[in-house]
């Protein structure tokens, strides 16, 4: 199937700034895939497992939203479900925020 997102989300996500080829711990970044309320979703390579995997990647928000606490449930919700329909989590974490 074709990949008809415009050129610019392909290589730059001005949202949380993670472009192609930008690494993220042992993950690559390979491509945006899309955005929602909660975050960004990206296409990346796990250089460890030699596996592609997706990255879910929550906006910066204050912490009094409950953000992360939501985004612990989700990924808690996903990780008990095994259906081939549904990603597999193999890892959840947190990073501090990036200083200039």
């Amino acid at each position: 199937m074709e990949n008809r997102r415009p050129r610019f989300y392909q290589h730059y996500n001005p949202r949380v700034g993670l472009a192609i080829g930008q690494w993220l711990g042992p993950y690559e970044i390979t491509a945006f895939l899309g955005a929602g309320g909660m975050g960004e979703v990206y296409r990346a390579r796990d250089t460890r497992l030699n596996r592609e995997v997706a990255l879910k990647l929550v906006h910066q928000v204050d912490p009094t939203l409950h953000a992360v606490d939501r985004f612990r449930r989700e990924v808690q919700a996903a990780s008990a479900l095994n259906h081939p329909n549904v990603v597999t989590v193999y890892e959840a974490g947190e990073t501090l925020p990036q200083r200039a």
